[in-house]
């Protein structure tokens, strides 16, 4: 990277991206509330290819305490089931040969801590990455300025730059954060 601005896009590009997983993972966290991105992570064993489950069946949420799955291949039904027994979503699949319904009981107490220590765990791990992406646009800023392509006050002020760019995106992660937490805790 050459110029300072290239260093500051760069690192604009992978703190959105980082974000965007970060909304992934919590669209995989459950709340009381049904969702097919539950299912996001769940693998079905496809004639020896594990495949997404979204690839082998059509995914609806009826109602809000309900998800049904209806394989494009019947023979599929019952690795389905396997799969999503096997991620260990706390939920219990049932079928009836052509359809399986996952019924999504109400969160406890207790595993709504569960799914709350969870969701700050996969948050510290954005937060770590933006750092990351930060002290790696510092050394290349570093690099420039060592390499004498910036002079002292451009090489403090990039430096500047970057600190508001990382606090800018930690808020926006922090936010997305309370907001899923607030979702998980509700009580409907």
């Amino acid at each position: 990277m050459e110029t300072v601005k290239e260093i500051e896009a760069s690192a604009k590009q992978r703190m959105d991206k980082a974000l965007a997983d970060l909304q992934h993972a919590m669209a995989t966290i459950r709340t009381g509330r049904a969702s097919i991105h539950l299912l996001d992570n769940v693998r079905v064993d496809y004639y020896g290819t594990p495949t997404p489950v979204n690839q082998v069946a059509n995914l609806h949420v009826p109602e809000p305490g309900l998800i049904t799955i209806q394989p494009w291949d019947a023979s599929q039904i019952a690795p389905i089931e396997k799969a999503i027994r096997a991620a260990e979503l706390g939920v219990n699949p049932a079928n009836d040969g052509k359809l399986i319904r996952i019924p999504i009981p109400p969160l406890n107490e207790e595993r709504r801590k569960e799914l709350v220590k969870k969701l700050h765990g996969v948050a510290e791990d954005h937060r770590v990455a933006i750092r990351n992406i930060r002290r790696d646009s510092n050394d290349h800023i570093k690099r420039l300025a060592k390499d004498k392509k910036i002079n002292e006050d451009d090489d403090r002020r990039a430096h500047d730059e970057m600190q508001k760019l990382t606090d800018s995106y930690m808020a926006k992660l922090d936010q997305a954060a309370k907001t899923k937490e607030k979702e998980i805790l509700e009580i409907r």
